[in-house]
Order: C-alpha cells, then sequence, then structure tokens
C-alpha cells in the first residue's frame, strides 16, 4: 500500500505541509468565493449585503451536518487505513457519504415548507429578509449536494488525498465567481442570480467530488452493496466522532444568527459590517486552519499506526507554522482594515462598524493556533468527548453568554469585543487538555491499534 507507506514514513513537517497545500488553495479560492460573493451582492445595497449574512448562518447548518458525517466517517478511515483494514474504511466512507445526502435533503424539505420562519429566526430585518428569501431558497435545493459535499471531500483529507478534494471544490468555486456577474448583472437577476450561482458551483463540485470515488481513484470505495455491511452501531460510531464538527458548526450557525439579532438592533449597517467582519477574517485564519486540516490525516493515520513519535512531531509542526502564518495575517488586517471593509460596502457607516471588529479580531487570531491544533489532534485520535468540549467552548459557550453580556452592558461596542473576548477566555482552558492528552501518550511507538471502533 502505497498512501500507506507514504503516510508513516515520510517526513512529518513535508508530510504536513504536502497535505495542507490543496486543502489551503481550496479553502482560499472558496473564501475568495464567498468575498467576492460579498462584494457583488454589496452592489445591490446595504440590506442585500446584509442577507448575505443572514444567509451564511443557514449555510453554516448545512455546513455543520456535511463536516459531521465527513469529519466522522473520515477520522475512522484514517485510523482503519493506518490499520490496514481498507474494507472497514470502504463501508464506513460508503454510510458517511449516503448518511450525508440523506441528511441535506431533509433539511430541504423541512427548509421548503417552513421558509419564512426560518428567515426569520436567521437574524433578518424586515428590510433585509426580502433578499435574504429569494437567496436561501436557491441554497436549499442545493443542499443534499452541498451537504454530501462536505463530507466527500473531508474523506479525501483523512485520506491523504486533499489535492483531489481540491479540485473539485476550486472548479465550483471559479464557477461560481465567474456566473456571479453574469446572473446578477447581465441576465439582471440581482440576488436571486447570486443564489442560482452558488446552487449551480455546488452541483458541479458534487459531480467531481463524487468521481474520484467511483473512478477508484481512493482507498476507499464508495459502492451500494457496502451498505449491507454497515450497521447501525458503526452510524452511531461515525456520528459520535464527527459530533465535535457538528457542534462547532452548529454553534458557529447559532452565533451567526445571535449576532445578526443583536446587530439588527443598530440597524442593517452593522449586519452587513459584521459579515463582512466574519468574511475577512475567516479569511485571514483559512491558511492556518489549512495546515491543521493537513495535519488532521497525519494524525489519524499515526495514531491508527502506533507511530506516537510522528503523532508529536506533527503536532508540534503543525502549531508553530499556524501561528506564523496567523501572526502575518493578522498584521495585515489590523493595519489595512479600513481599506478592506471598504472594498466590500462603500458606507462610512459599514467602514466605521467594521474597522474597530476586524482590528480586535485580527488580534485575537493569535491564540487561534494552539486551541486549533489541539482541538483537531482529539478529533483525529477518536477522542471524542474532549473534542466536544473543546469545540463548544470556542464555537459558542463562551461565545455566547460574552455575547449576551457585552451587547447589554456595552451595546455596539461590546458586540465587536464579544469574539476576540471568548478566545481569550478559551486557551487557559485548552491548552491543559493538550498537555494531558500528550503525557498520557505512550513515548514509545506500538506496532499498531487494533480498535474494534476504529
Amino acid at each position: 500500500m502505497k498512501q500507506y507507506e507514504r503516510m508513516i514514513t515520510t517526513p512529518v513537517s513535508r508530510l504536513v505541509l504536502t497535505l495542507s497545500v490543496p486543502t489551503i488553495i481550496s479553502m482560499l479560492v472558496t473564501n475568495i468565493y464567498n468575498l467576492a460573493d460579498t462584494a457583488f451582492v454589496g452592489q445591490l445595497g446595504t440590506s442585500a449585503s446584509g442577507a448575505v449574512g443572514v444567509v451564511f448562518g443557514f449555510m453554516s447548518i448545512i455546513q455543520a451536518f456535511g463536516f459531521m458525517f465527513g469529519q466522522g466517517s473520515g477520522s475512522v478511515i484514517a485510523r482503519l487505513l493506518g490499520c490496514r483494514d481498507s474494507d472497514r474504511a470502504s463501508y464506513n466512507a460508503t454510510l458517511g457519504f449516503t448518511a450525508s445526502f440523506v441528511c441535506g435533503a431533509a433539511i430541504l424539505l423541512i427548509g421548503a415548507f417552513n421558509l419564512d420562519p426560518i428567515v426569520s429566526a436567521l437574524g433578518s430585518t424586515p428590510t433585509i429578509a426580502p433578499y435574504a428569501k429569494t437567496y436561501i431558497t436557491y441554497i436549499l435545493f442545493a443542499a443534499p449536494f452541498m451537504c454530501s459535499s462536505f463530507t466527500l471531500n473531508n474523506i479525501l483529507r483523512y485520506e491523504g488525498r486533499a489535492d483531489l478534494g481540491m479540485i473539485g471544490l476550486m472548479t465550483g468555486a471559479v464557477l461560481n465567481i465567474a456566473c456571479d456577474p453574469i446572473f446578477m448583472f447581465l441576465l439582471g437577476m440581482g440576488i436571486a442570480g447570486a443564489g442560482l450561482s452558488t446552487a449551480i458551483s455546488q452541483l458541479v463540485s458534487w459531480t467531481i467530488l463524487l468521481g474520484m470515488f467511483l473512478r477508484g481513484k481512493t482507498e476507499s470505495k464508495l459502492r451500494p452493496r457496502n451498505l449491507k455491511s454497515c450497521t447501525p452501531a458503526m452510524l452511531g460510531n461515525i456520528m459520535a466522532t464527527g459530533f465535535p464538527s457538528l457542534l462547532r458548526q452548529g454553534l458557529n450557525s447559532i452565533t451567526t444568527v445571535l449576532l445578526n439579532s443583536c446587530c439588527a438592533v443598530y440597524g442593517d449597517a452593522a449586519v452587513a459590517a459584521m459579515s463582512i467582519v466574519s468574511r475577512i477574517a475567516f479569511f485571514s485564519f483559512s491558511i492556518a486552519l489549512g495546515i491543521g486540516q493537513g495535519f488532521q490525516p497525519v494524525a489519524g493515520f499515526n495514531y491508527g499506526a502506533g507511530k506516537y513519535r510522528r503523532l508529536r512531531n506533527a503536532f508540534r509542526f503543525t502549531a508553530i507554522a499556524a501561528e506564523c502564518i496567523i501572526l502575518v495575517g493578522s498584521t495585515v488586517l489590523f493595519v489595512f482594515a479600513e481599506p478592506l471593509i471598504g472594498i466590500f460596502r462603500d458606507d462610512p457607516e459599514v467602514i466605521e462598524i467594521g474597522v474597530r471588529a476586524l482590528r480586535l479580531q485580527a488580534l485575537s487570531q493569535l491564540l487561534l493556533p494552539p486551541c486549533m491544533a489541539i482541538e483537531m489532534l482529539f478529533q483525529s485520535t477518536g477522542k471524542r468527548l474532549g473534542a466536544s468540549i473543546l469545540s463548544s467552548l470556542r464555537s459558542g459557550l463562551l461565545f455566547i453568554p460574552a455575547l449576551l453580556i457585552l451587547a447589554s452592558l456595552r451595546g455596539l461596542s461590546g458586540i465587536q469585543e464579544a469574539q476576540p473576548l471568548s478566545l481569550l477566555i478559551s486557551m487557559p482552558i485548552t491548552i491543559p487538555f493538550g498537555i494531558v492528552f500528550f503525557r498520557r501518550l505512550p513515548k514509545e511507538d506500538s506496532p499498531g491499534i487494533q480498535d474494534g471502533k476504529a
């Protein structure tokens, strides 16, 4: 097994970087699309720009389930491949993909019959709601493909084939960027054009990603007959392993909705500003996150193979490399905050609100790399409880009360400060988890882990 030898023998720094590059490129292109989409829609007005932020919360829900099945099955698959059990890896891949597609179809059906309540619950103001309702309609029809695309991409990453996932994601993102101005302005569809462009690009990405498995380019195989060998216990194992991702993404969605609702008190400009800040800040963080995602298959494979020294070295390299990247990115965001916000919405009120929020985000992101690396370490090695706790801390359990309390005490300034404060508090809680993990990890390598649950 050439891929197995590559994952357990290649120097970890080179391996993490090699696996990170396709992921980083994919995330950068996807985020460029998100930023371009925000800029295009921003030309329709502040309310339309706010609608993008509102619908982004709903897309995060779809992503949450896609990541749960993708990271759950992917983590199991990586450890099974580390144990050289490709048959069970294929069963888990087929089950994870099928479950995510069915889940996306359920979101489509539920959303189609509850469109108005959903748009309202997502934090729309009366002026934003019409734009959000139009945009979200197209996202709903793409939900099964969007959800299962996230799953397929994560399985590819955990197999160490992020390069294949990059092809699918980049094709869709580039197509989306090209179609946005055509549908929105040339064909006069407005925000409906942005929604249609997103739906088409998701379908194209899904087709390409699925084709990678059907054409035999992967270690795990997607075959309908594999479902005969799947059990409820296997599905439960996938969902339990992926639950930290659902928790993280789900809480991100809840906090996005809550943030929109808090900002709505201060008008469409506040909603638009914080939406733009979230997109820009995540673009900066995505490069460091790509390093972390390159670390995940290395952690899963080598933990499954009992290569504990490689696991330690890979973790150390990931944390340091991600911190160096964040330092550069945060400096750029802090110094050029005003022109960056101005690119997406040339509204003095939006810029004023966004600049302070972006600078606070830039400073707080310096704390993220070690926390991110520890969280990914726990999930990749199947430490479900620890991964769930860490995911919930950074994504919502600290941010939600911070947002509610600071918004009440300090108004709009408190809203801008909530996320940075929650990141500051999470660090001294997260670091001890990593210390305990490595103290308990055997210092010497073993022949491999034969875990019935992988």
